[in-house]
């Protein structure tokens, strides 16, 4: 599968179709979420191409799709792909907090109180403390990682999980070929609680094989990352919603993680 023509309009959700593939492309080519067709995804955000096939792609992914409807629906937006929903899920915006509490709290019990075991109930605390359908939410209180986090070897692996798997925002420093150095604050765990270390430099992949998802990026533009991958150039406004966005749900995570020591997180 992949993309067949050029895009079929300028309706909104064409914008949001491009997006979620941008940001759904990098875990899905480790193999960690959605349909095994991680090509598609790059060549439909690389050329801008939309048709049918990439929105069917996204409703594959039984992670981020729910999230985009719960935004959309709390929204009053008939499409979930509408570039809105993308923004507000992926980067943050005031959209999430139209999502009803109770509402987010039923949907994820549905989708996780059974994995989720004995954890659940420290999930569950999480939406009425402030939690939103970001991204960021599903990094740090969903997925099991967090409760890994000081286990030796194993504990490396979760943060750096972790790091990897949010979105982070960086600064472009240089750009050449394939690759981009870019300066970003990594996630740091000083056996307590979460936060970001000072900033460094990082190599990130900007295109494979001549597809890439930002175009010539210059130093100083500030971009999103997700895993090894940059997504999009970010604009100041969203920039500010993802670092405001990102220290919410870490205080979340740091607040559970007060209560219960990491360990109590693995049920």
């Amino acid at each position: 599968m992949g993309p067949t023509m050029a895009p079929t309009s300028t309706a909104p959700g064409n914008a949001g179709a491009l997006l979620f593939a941008r940001y759904a492309y990098p875990p899905n080519a480790r193999g960690y979420c959605g349909p095994a067709d991680h090509r598609a995804l790059l060549e439909y955000g690389a050329t801008g191409a939309v048709d049918p096939g990439l929105r069917e792609l996204a409703r594959g992914f039984s992670g981020a799709w729910p999230y985009y409807q719960l935004i959309a629906t709390a929204a009053g937006i008939d499409d979930p792909l509408d570039p809105r929903v993308g923004e507000a899920y992926w980067v943050g915006s005031p959209l999430l907090d139209q999502v009803d509490m109770s509402v987010f709290g039923r949907s994820l019990e549905s989708r996780f109180r059974g994995p989720a075991g004995k954890a659940w109930g420290r999930l569950a605390e999480a939406v009425p403390a402030g939690g939103v359908p970001h991204h960021s939410f599903h990094v740090f209180c969903v997925y099991p990682w967090i409760g890994l986090l000081g286990a030796g070897v194993q504990g490396e692996k979760a943060l750096e999980v972790l790091d990897r798997c949010r979105i982070r925002w960086g600064q472009v420093v240089t750009a050449s070929g394939d690759q981009v150095v870019v300066g970003s604050r990594p996630l740091r765990w000083d056996g307590r609680s979460l936060s970001l270390g000072p900033r460094r430099l990082e190599t990130a992949t900007r295109a494979e094989r001549g597809l890439a998802f930002v175009a010539k990026p210059a130093a100083g533009d500030w971009v999103s990352l997700h895993w090894d991958w940059m997504c999009e150039r970010l604009t100041p406004a969203r920039l500010r919603h993802l670092v405001t966005y990102t220290a919410r749900t870490l205080r979340l995570a740091n607040q559970r993680l007060s209560r219960s020591g990491a360990a109590a997180l693995l049920g």
